[in-house]
């Protein structure tokens, strides 16, 4: 099978390219000489299947950062047919250095001019095949985000993958011989084939900047839009999560109920009660889920999350941080797991130490699911998203104190540079890729933890078999009792106690473990627990799942990434006594003033 290498800068569009080019294929794997994980798919064009490997976004391959590290050794130690460079076609006079180097490797290129409409709005004119010429490599513009010149850009790889041969690759020491030529050269391919106007009426992208950037009102307005955002998710998702809660009970009712009604009582409470309400509990907030990454992929894409990090780069330096944590930190958002990952840009350990103590405390869309059911359950319809956006204060809060304290433990002096890219409103089938990408990584990495964890919950509450499930008797009410002492001063019940030890395990399993727990489905459950709990009791509980011990894959990376046993370990146990004293100063405080 033959192998594409898809590289250019940050923000040129490649990742969009790469998402309209693979779909909904891509996978995560590792690489052979390389010590992270690359995006990979595997497509049809023409006739064979070829692997289009997404390298990260880099400058050039001189740099030390780890992302240009990985990018180097992958080509270093990979077999490559073909190289497709993504070129942002309004900064060709910066982005043409990395072709130059690509091509030096002596490997087939094809260079894609990204954001060619956007090129052209600002009056820049590129004789594409003059520039072809003068470079010997094949040269398309293109628009990533709408699709034009997708078709032949299509049409052009198949060919050249086609008649491609196997190459003599040169060693990146022969790459690196000869710098002064190489600016020379982009020089005089800039100067023969790019026509920039000496002036340009000022962008939409400046005068907004004004606004959204400005040092007194740019950060309220920021927190502003994350209100309005997690607003628009509850009002949009209550509905639809109402929908598959119902849809799931005429299910259990009309269709599992009556194949399970001759089996045995304990089959079918296995089933039914186990099975059936744990799984589609969860199953019932992937609306939800799907809404979020959806108007976080506005977020992202309209080049937004770059300003926030600009926005915030000079409170987080007086944490000991950067810009860059603020944006790992909403990343993590999705999914904690990525987001460690992008440490890897920072090059000072200390650095990245830091920022990857603070990611788990983000609101992740594990963590998400257990809210939006806890307000949705107890609080007011107009509270609701108040309360969410109230837990998305707090995670924020929670990593900057941490921060705080140990800033001056895992020091840096490492400078933040930051490329703000203009504004780019992503395109309907851009946001839905997304959010469907990211659901079905959800469902993929956690449908296993999922499954196990509603299995041995349904055990613990079950055994010994023939008594009242939950029960003291049970090996959950002995377990939830040994743990009584440390939960109870937060305001948390011997029942929910077994749901937040397996959330240990995977966030993921605490509604279906509850589900599991108390016998129902996601429609009863609600009742039930707002019967059982008062809105102190469930913020506390909610205070505690947002702070507590990231999941066991978080957990995995930390190592991974730290290379250090010690520094996971500490990792672990300081979410723990964090989240016991933030609820327990909370749920205490609230009980002494009444409430």
């Amino acid at each position: 099978m033959k192998r594409v290498a898809l590289l250019g800068m940050p923000n040129t569009g490649k990742s969009t390219f790469f998402n309209r080019l693979t779909g909904a294929a891509a996978k995560v794997g590792n690489w052979p000489g390389v010590t992270v994980d690359l995006l990979s798919a595997k497509v049809l064009l023409g006739a064979e299947m070829v692997e289009i490997v997404d390298l990260p976004g880099i400058y050039n391959l001189h740099g030390f950062a780890e992302d240009e590290r990985v990018a180097r050794r992958f080509l270093e130690e990979n077999a490559v047919d073909l190289l497709l460079v993504i070129v942002n076609a309004t900064q060709l006079d910066r982005q043409l250095a990395l072709v130059l180097q690509l091509q030096s490797l002596g490997l087939p290129i094809l260079v894609l001019l990204n954001m060619g409409d956007e090129a052209t709005r600002l009056g820049i004119q590129i004789d594409e095949s003059h520039l072809s010429a003068d470079l010997q490599i094949p040269v398309l513009t293109i628009s990533a985000k709408h699709g034009h010149g997708f078709g032949p850009a299509k049409t052009k790889l198949t060919e050249m993958l086609r008649s491609a041969e196997p190459a003599r690759k040169a060693s990146m020491t022969e790459v690196f011989a000869d710098d002064d030529a190489l600016e020379s050269r982009l020089d005089q391919l800039f100067e023969r084939n790019v026509n920039v106007p000496l002036t340009s009426s000022e962008r939409f992208s400046d005068r907004l900047d004004r606004i959204l950037l400005h040092p007194w009102f740019g950060l309220p307005m920021f927190f502003l839009a994350m209100l309005g955002m997690f607003e628009a998710v509850y009002t949009l998702g209550a509905p639809l999560q109402d929908a598959v809660a119902w849809l799931l009970e005429v299910v259990k009712a009309d269709a599992v109920t009556p194949a399970v009604i001759g089996w045995s009582p304990v089959l079918q409470s296995f089933l039914l009660d186990g099975l059936f309400d744990g799984v589609g509990t969860v199953l019932s907030f992937l609306p939800i889920i799907v809404l979020f990454f959806l108007f976080m992929a506005i977020v992202e894409d309209s080049g937004y999350l770059s300003r926030a990090a600009f926005l915030m780069d000079a409170f987080m330096s007086r944490l000991g941080l950067d810009g860059r944590a603020f944006v790992m930190q909403l990343m993590g958002f999705g999914c904690n797991v990525p987001a460690l990952m992008g440490t890897r840009v920072m090059r000072s350990r200390g650095l990245r130490l830091l920022t990857m103590l603070i990611i788990p405390f983000s609101l992740c869309s594990a963590r998400l699911q257990v809210f939006v059911f806890f307000t949705t359950a107890i609080f007011e319809p107009w509270a609701a998203p108040l309360v969410l956006f109230s837990l998305y204060v707090a995670s924020f809060l929670a990593a900057f104190m941490t921060a705080v304290i140990y800033r001056h433990r895992l020091t840096h002096a490492e400078p933040l540079l930051l490329e703000l890219p203009p504004y780019r409103f992503p395109t309907g089938a851009q946001m839905w890729l997304r959010g469907w990408r990211e659901v079905t990584h959800f469902l993929r990495e956690a449908s296993g933890f999922i499954l196990l964890g509603v299995v041995l919950v349904w055990f613990l509450t079950h055994y010994p078999f023939g008594i009242e499930p939950a029960s003291a008797e049970t090996l959950a009410g002995r377990m939830s009792a040994l743990f009584a002492p440390i939960f109870e001063p937060i305001g948390i019940d011997n029942l929910m106690t077994i749901a937040l030890i397996f959330g240990f395990v995977a966030k993921e399993i605490v509604l279906g473990a509850m589900a599991v727990i108390y016998g129902v489905g996601e429609g009863q459950l609600a009742g039930i627990v707002a019967g059982r709990t008062d809105w102190v009791q469930a913020y506390s509980f909610m205070l505690f799942v947002l702070i507590y011990t990231p999941c066991l894959s978080t957990v995995a990376v930390l190592k991974q990434e730290s290379k250090s046993w010690k520094f996971t370990a500490f990792a672990v146990g300081w979410p723990l006594f964090l989240a016991w004293s933030v609820s327990f100063i909370f749920y205490q405080g609230a009980r002494w003033l009444g409430l």
